[in-house]
C-alpha cells in the first residue's frame, strides 16, 4: 500500500515538473539535491517526507503536490460578461500529437517549436520517455526536442499513459519499421461512441503488420515478405488513419500511392514534416497522396507546426455567443472557410486582414476581428463534411451559436455516436435543445442563459462549449472536472481571462 502511494506522488511529481517546464536536473537543483534522487521519486522508489513534498510544491509551484493528492480540476465561470482585445491562436493540438508519433520515424534529434502544452501531449512524451525516448522543453519551455535511443524499451510502456490517449494508435506506422513484434495497449481518448481501429488496419496489413487484440493489448506482427503491388484505397477518410498509412509509407522503400487520404490541417502539417525529414510527398491538400520513401531517415529537424483552426473556431464563438468585439489573430484560414461562410449567411459582422505565412512556411493564416451581430438561423442544417468541408470538430461550437440566433437550426453530427447527445447538456445552462436521435440535435434560439453547477462531458468540444454557454450566462456558473478540457487545449481559462472572463481554477482538497 506504501509502495502505491509512493507511485501515486512520484507520478504527481513528475506531472507538476513537466507542466512547469522542468528538466529532473532542474527541480534537483532547486531541492539541493540530485537528478538522480529526482529520478527515484518520481518512480516511486524512494521514501519522501512531507516536509520534502512541501518544498517540491513551493518549487513547481504545485498546490496538488503539497497536497499529495491529484484531484480533479473545476472552473467557476462568472458570466454575462463581455470579451475584448486581441488573442493568439495557438498551434495545433492534432497536428502535435501527429508530428511526436512521427519522431519515432527518425533516428536524429528533432525539434518542434511552440508545442501545445496540454493533457494529449503530456501522455505522448510519458509513453515515449518510458520506451526510452528522451524528451525536454527547451528554450524556456516553449520547444521541445525529442532523441530516440538506438532501441525502443517497448516491455517497459507506460500502459496507463498509453490508455488515456487515442493518439497511441499511431505509434503502429512509425514502429512497424522498427521491430518485428511489439505490443501496444488498447487507445482511448474523448468518450464518443465505439471508434473502430478497422480502417487503420486495413491500410496498415497492406505493408505487413497484422494485429491481434487481446487483454487490452494490440499484438502486432510483421511480414517483411509483404509488398505494395497497388495503391492504399482507404476506407475511411480519417484524419489518424490517413496520418498512420503515411507514418507507414515514409520509410517503406519505393513509391506508395494513398488514395481517399484525409487532406486536414493536421495530414498537410504531417506531409510537411515528412519533406522535412526528407521524404517526397506529392498531392498535398488532395484526396491522393503519393509517398517517395526512403529506408532509413537519420537527419536533425527543426520543424514548426502551423496554428489550431478548431482552436480559433472556439474562440470565434467564444466571442459569438458572449456578443462581444474580438480579434483572433493567427487564423489558418484555409481550414475556416466554409464556417466562416456559414456564419456570414447568418449575418456575422466580422472583417479580416491579407494572409500572411505561417512559421511552417506553407499555411495560410489572417487576423479575424468579430463584432456582436444579429444572427439568424441557416437555411440548411450544420452537418461536417472531410476537408474541405466543415470540420467535424467545429460541429459542437454551433450549437452554441445557434443558440444565440433567431430561429431554428438543426445539427446532425453523423460522425461520432454520442456528441450530439453531450450537447444538449447546454439546456441546464437555458438552451432549448431538442435531441433527435443521437446524431441529430434541434437548437431553438435566441438563448437566454442562465448559471449552472454541472460535470463536464467527456468529450473535448462539447466541453469547451459548455464552458462559453457559461460565460455568457449571467451569474456563477461551475463545471467540474475538465480534465478533458486540459487534453485539448493550453490554459485556456487563464488566456480567456486575459480578453476579460473571469475564471476561477479550483481543486477540492
Amino acid at each position: 500500500m506504501a509502495d502505491d502511494y509512493l507511485v501515486r506522488i512520484g507520478k504527481l511529481i513528475r506531472d507538476a515538473r513537466q507542466h512547469r517546464g522542468w528538466t529532473q536536473t532542474q527541480l534537483a537543483e532547486a531541492l539541493s539535491t540530485s537528478q538522480s534522487a529526482v529520478n527515484r521519486i518520481e518512480r516511486g522508489n524512494q521514501n519522501i517526507s512531507l516536509e520534502m513534498i512541501a518544498r517540491i510544491g513551493e518549487a513547481l509551484d504545485s498546490e496538488i503536490v503539497s497536497l499529495g493528492y491529484a484531484g480533479p480540476m473545476h472552473l467557476r465561470v462568472v458570466g454575462g460578461r463581455r470579451l475584448s482585445g486581441a488573442i493568439d491562436v495557438k498551434t495545433s493540438k492534432n497536428a502535435c500529437v501527429a508530428l511526436l508519433c512521427a519522431s519515432l520515424l527518425n533516428k536524429g534529434r528533432t525539434v518542434l517549436r511552440r508545442v501545445a502544452r496540454i493533457e494529449e501531449v503530456y501522455r505522448l512524451l510519458e509513453v515515449l520517455g518510458s520506451i526510452g525516448v528522451r524528451t525536454r522543453w527547451i528554450n524556456d519551455g516553449v520547444d521541445l526536442e525529442i532523441v530516440p535511443p538506438a532501441e525502443l524499451e517497448m516491455a517497459s510502456i507506460d500502459a496507463e499513459a498509453a490508455r488515456r490517449t487515442r493518439s497511441i494508435i499511431m505509434f503502429l506506422g512509425p514502429l512497424l519499421h522498427r521491430m518485428d513484434s511489439f505490443k501496444l495497449p488498447y487507445a482511448g481518448g474523448c468518450d464518443l461512441g465505439t471508434r473502430t481501429i478497422e480502417p487503420h488496419m486495413i491500410a496498415l496489413r497492406r505493408f505487413g503488420l497484422d494485429i491481434a487484440a487481446t487483454e487490452g493489448l494490440y499484438h502486432a506482427q510483421v511480414d517483411r515478405s509483404v509488398t505494395l503491388d497497388r495503391p492504399i484505397v482507404l476506407t475511411e477518410r480519417g484524419d489518424t488513419v490517413t496520418e498512420n498509412a503515411l507514418l507507414a509509407a515514409a520509410r517503406h522503400e519505393g513509391v506508395t500511392v494513398i488514395r481517399n487520404a484525409s487532406s486536414n490541417y493536421m495530414v498537410q502539417d504531417l506531409c510537411f514534416f515528412l519533406e522535412a525529414l526528407g521524404v517526397r510527398v506529392e498531392g498535398i491538400g488532395t484526396t491522393t497522396l503519393t509517398v517517395h520513401g526512403v529506408p532509413t531517415i537519420d537527419v536533425d529537424v527543426d520543424y514548426s507546426p502551423s496554428e489550431d483552426p478548431v482552436e480559433a473556431m472556439s474562440l470565434l464563438a467564444a466571442a459569438v455567443v458572449t456578443a462581444s468585439e474580438l480579434t483572433v489573430r493567427r487564423v489558418p484560414i484555409e481550414f475556416l472557410e466554409i464556417e466562416l461562410a456559414v456564419l456570414e449567411e447568418m449575418g456575422l459582422d466580422h472583417d479580416r486582414t491579407p494572409e500572411y505565412v505561417a512559421d511552417n512556411g506553407r499555411t495560410r493564416l489572417v487576423d479575424l476581428t468579430v463584432r456582436p451581430s444579429k444572427l439568424e438561423a441557416p437555411i440548411d442544417k450544420i452537418h461536417p463534411m472531410p476537408f474541405p468541408g466543415l470540420n467535424i470538430d467545429n460541429v459542437p461550437f454551433f450549437a452554441a451559436i445557434a443558440a444565440v440566433a433567431q430561429g431554428q437550426t438543426l445539427i446532425h453530427d453523423w460522425v461520432y455516436d454520442n456528441r450530439a447527445i453531450y450537447l444538449t447538456d447546454l439546456n441546464r445552462l437555458g438552451g432549448r435543445l431538442q435531441l433527435l436521435d443521437p446524431h441529430r440535435v434541434l437548437v431553438e434560439g435566441p438563448t437566454r442563459w442562465r448559471a449552472a453547477e454541472m460535470m463536464c462531458p467527456p468529450a473535448l468540444r462539447p466541453a469547451v462549449v459548455v464552458l462559453l454557454a457559461m460565460m455568457a450566462a449571467e451569474g456563477t456558473s461551475v463545471l467540474r472536472n475538465v480534465y478533458v478540457i486540459n487534453r485539448g487545449y493550453e490554459d485556456l481559462a487563464e488566456r480567456l481571462n486575459s480578453i476579460g472572463a473571469q475564471i476561477e481554477i479550483f481543486r477540492d482538497i
